[in-house]
């Protein structure tokens, strides 16, 4: 990286904000950040940036990238810090945040990797005890005046840039998983869980709770819908309060959310929530593990295509028969 002075702050052209790394050193370990290390920031040296709990990395191309920390508020804070720093320009960049995921296996299989094309908190609202409720009643209402809070629209031309490439990369490289989480995966009943990764949109639900369960699924997808989003297919623990952050100071007509599905919210038939939620990390490790690279198989295509094509890409999302 060309180190950032006052007068030249470093030009950034498009930001990757993932949100935790566990790696041991010696390329093991849970990790959302090592294999966009790996592509492009292998021998350069971090910037400590205040505020912030892990250092930004960014290559010649104006590629940068960090860590931001897990769960609403220490992501969108670390957001925030990074994106007040002088020493970087965040006039014209791109943004994409990347994760792991989990997904209702109605709507995608470990492995796919989900563009968001909305954004919904499931957290900010009115909630009350579902046996106070009439039988089938969502026990749930937004907060009146801030549901434009809560659920955030993200850039249909740029959405459709991203499946556009996405669909030419995995035509000529298919995602992959392994054939234990292939197996895994037959667990499950439904057509979508059973079937092949593949690279797909939806709305990406954020929650600080890791929630579990067909109950609760059905409880996300009805919020989703109540705010008028499309299909939940996705959720999550940051990906809101992250725009929420970039919003003020930039807008939201640059900001992607890529996000691989590593487990389902939920257990298959044969086992209870609280018996496979027991076991959950157990059953999904591996998920994470061996579907991480697809974030950036399919999100490099994009961030490199933005990169090549600076010129067009810096002025404004191109129209999609450029």
């Amino acid at each position: 990286m060309v180190e950032p002075t006052a007068a030249a702050p470093i030009k950034v052209k498009v930001f990757i904000a993932t949100m935790f790394e566990l790696d041991d050193g010696n390329g093991q370990g849970a990790s959302e950040f090592r294999h966009w290390k790996k592509r492009y920031w292998q021998n350069t040296t971090p910037i400590a940036v205040r505020g912030a709990p892990h250092p930004v990395y960014g290559n010649r191309d104006g590629v940068c990238g960090a860590v931001l920390g897990i769960g609403k508020v220490r992501s969108a804070a670390a957001m925030q810090a990074i994106l007040l720093d002088p020493r970087f320009d965040f006039s014209e960049a791109y943004f994409m945040i990347s994760g792991a995921a989990g997904a209702p296996p109605s709507k995608a299989t470990i492995g796919s990797v989900i563009w968001g094309t909305w954004l919904v908190d499931a957290d900010l609202g009115h909630r009350w005890a579902p046996d106070e409720s009439a039988a089938g009643e969502l026990a749930f209402l937004p907060c009146q005046g801030f549901e434009t809070t809560s659920v955030l629209r993200l850039n249909p031309a740029l959405v459709s840039w991203a499946m556009r490439l996405s669909a030419e990369l995995s035509t000529a490289a298919p995602l992959q998983r392994s054939k234990a989480v292939e197996t895994y995966c037959l667990r499950y009943p439904d057509a979508a869980a059973r079937g092949a990764p593949v690279v797909g949109a939806g709305t990406h639900v954020t929650s600080d709770c890791f929630f579990h369960g067909p109950g609760l699924s059905a409880q996300t997808q009805a919020i989703a819908r109540l705010y008028g989003a499309d299909d939940y297919t996705i959720s999550e623990m940051e990906g809101i309060a992250v725009a929420q952050a970039i919003q003020p100071l930039h807008g939201l007509e640059r900001v992607m959310s890529l996000r691989v599905a590593a487990n389902f919210d939920q257990p298959p038939p044969s086992e209870t929530t609280v018996q496979h939620l027991a076991v959950a990390l157990a059953h999904t490790t591996d998920g994470l593990a061996d579907s991480i690279d697809n974030l950036e198989k399919v999100g490099g295509r994009v961030v490199d295509t933005i990169v090549a094509r600076w010129e067009v890409w810096r002025k404004e999302v191109p129209a999609l028969s450029e």
